[in-house]
């Protein structure tokens, strides 16, 4: 006898943890060009290339696995092949410089424009069905007729998202700048490449994380304080 088929739709796939991101973006990449780029090892051309493979490899496993184009993971991806053909071709490492300010400088301005356009970035982030319901939210502001001030609170949050991503763009360069100063194609230059992406949790993306979640707290707080009730009401219940 045939088993029925089941009705139930598959369930949705979590995007990946911070540990695996942090593994194959970071550690793994850095390691490599830190300590096996010598002409003893892997030599400078396969250690940027084994070094880069793997944030490639994770981001193509992660976007086919979770059955959907994420824009940050092609960015990501993008940006990895950018500096993987930057320094294969040997050109001058102002180039990579101006690479890792050009991409969060890009979408702080993205940021920027979908506010002005009247679809903000922020907006669809956290009205999205999966963080806020967002028709009970509203139906609440309603009530209270505070919707125009929830508004106004979520394009002051859009310029402090804006604000955090322009902060990375500003701190990339500079922490290429400094720290890039060989020629690419030597073992220095990946040695360089590797300290520069150790250093860049610490340097960049914690003072942004500290930016963006200052934004997420200032909406979360808004909310409370605009309808008059509790923010767990509204937070969608995950599983």
């Amino acid at each position: 006898m045939t088993a029925p088929l089941s009705t139930q739709p598959a369930p949705a796939q979590k995007p990946s943890g911070f540990l695996s991101n942090l593994i194959f973006n970071i550690v793994v990449p850095a390691v490599i060009l830190s300590k096996f780029s010598g002409e003893e090892q892997l030599g400078p051309v396969w250690g940027i290339v084994l070094a880069l493979a793997f944030p490639i490899g994770f981001g193509l496993w992660d976007l086919r696995r979770l059955g959907k184009v994420n824009f940050f993971s092609v960015l990501g991806i993008i940006s990895v092949f950018l500096t993987g053909g930057i320094a294969l071709l040997e050109l001058d490492p102002a180039y990579i410089a101006i690479k890792e300010a050009a991409i969060p400088g890009a979408i702080g301005i993205a940021v920027l424009v979908s506010q002005r356009l009247g679809f903000g970035l922020v907006k669809k982030f956290l009205l999205n069905g999966q963080i806020l319901d967002s028709d009970k939210l509203y139906q609440a502001l309603a009530l209270r007729q505070t919707v125009a001030q929830f508004e106004q609170r979520l394009a002051k949050a859009s310029y402090l998202v804006a604000s955090s991503f322009f902060l990375s763009s500003a701190l990339n360069y500079i922490l290429a700048k400094v720290v890039l100063q060989s020629p690419p194609g030597t073992t220095a230059f990946n040695e360089e490449l590797g300290r520069m992406t150790w250093l860049s949790y610490p340097v960049i993306v914690l003072p942004s994380m500290l930016v963006l979640m200052l934004a997420i707290w200032f909406i979360f707080s808004s909310i409370g304080k605009l309808t008059g009730r509790e923010l767990d009401e509204f937070l969608v219940q995950q599983g």
